[in-house]
């Protein structure tokens, strides 16, 4: 069996994000922050994390910040929790947590969920179980949990549970493995990782 290319792989990542001039580049630019985040995390899965330059990388990602607290996908662009997420995700795979206003971030967060227990992904109040994920995964890693109305979370993410036993983006909507993956494996990761805390 063949090695892995890790060279190539590496040099593959690398020139990605430094071609901010294609067609490609240009059309996703909007979800930087996101690619930033698979992208170093392939990088350390590869043990060659060290070839970024971390400071660059985490004054991008405050760049991005928004007053609000939540993060954008890019500079310039609308905050939503996928970005915060992705960018807490980023600062954490450096142990750079402590660059942040955690406070701020999950007062972002916590603005987030609605009354019935649901989040919006962001101030336009489209609301996804990929949300909730997102929202209990990144309050986990800031050790925030408490700050948002865990019962009611899990009770909206049940209501969410078809007869199939996947779930919807919403009540009584169709089963999809997106939201059901998310969910199942994304809620014993992040109680994994807020018993740290």
């Amino acid at each position: 069996m063949a090695e892995l290319a890790v060279d190539k792989h590496v040099k593959y990542i690398l020139a990605v994000e430094k071609n901010k001039d294609s067609f490609e580049s240009v059309v996703m630019d909007h979800l930087r922050m996101n690619g930033a985040y698979w992208g170093l995390t392939a990088l350390d899965l590869l043990g060659k994390l060290d070839s970024v330059n971390v400071d660059e990388v985490i004054s991008w990602i405050l760049k991005c910040q928004h007053e609000s607290g939540g993060f954008s996908g890019n500079i310039g662009h609308d905050p939503h929790i996928l970005y915060t997420l992705s960018a807490v995700q980023v600062l954490a795979l450096f142990n750079k947590l402590d660059v942040l206003d955690i406070d701020k971030v999950a007062t972002y967060i916590t603005g987030l969920q609605n009354e019935d227990g649901s989040f919006s992904g962001d101030m336009w109040g489209e609301v996804d179980t990929r949300f909730s994920y997102i929202a209990i995964c990144c309050l986990s890693i800031l050790c925030c949990l408490d700050k948002i109305n865990v019962e009611k979370a899990v009770s909206y993410i049940l209501s969410c549970k078809n007869l199939d036993g996947g779930f919807g983006c919403t009540p009584g909507g169709e089963s999809h493995a997106g939201q059901s993956i998310f969910l199942l494996c994304g809620s014993s990761c992040s109680y994994g990782i807020s018993a740290l805390c």
